[in-house]
């Protein structure tokens, strides 16, 4: 477990990376950096241990999680819009392949019959 007090001197060194947020068994507003997020820290009002909560990022950093978060989204719905026209595609081909079965088949019975009519004119002959 690590104390508090080392944490604090450590977010004294970068403030604007530091998170602040109140121990929830007593109440003291606490300060520790950024980097002790999810950590388990001794409170400096009750002694008792306690989970840091993550922290919010720097400006500059919420603007590159935006731009990420925004990027992914666009991303996410072309895949969507992809997987769609996939779809779309992959039933027309199944519908032109039926019909292109139904062709086939009706191609050889026109063949059986004509084979039929042409023994039926030789037996005549």
């Amino acid at each position: 477990m690590q104390s508090n007090t080392a944490v604090d001197s450590a977010a004294s060194a970068n403030p604007g990376d530091d998170i602040v947020f109140n121990c929830p068994k007593c109440g003291v507003a606490l300060v520790v950096t950024a980097a002790a997020s999810g950590m388990l820290v001794n409170c400096q009002g009750c002694d008792q241990p306690i989970t840091v909560p993550a922290g919010s990022l720097p400006s500059g950093k919420k603007d590159a999680a935006a731009e990420v978060n925004a990027h992914l989204e666009k991303l996410q719905r072309c895949l969507k819009e992809n997987e769609s026209q996939r779809v779309e595609i992959a039933s027309y081909i199944n519908q032109h392949s039926i019909q292109l079965h139904r062709w086939q088949l009706r191609l050889q019975t026109l063949e059986e019959r004509k084979k039929e009519l042409m023994d039926e004119i030789l037996g005549l002959s």
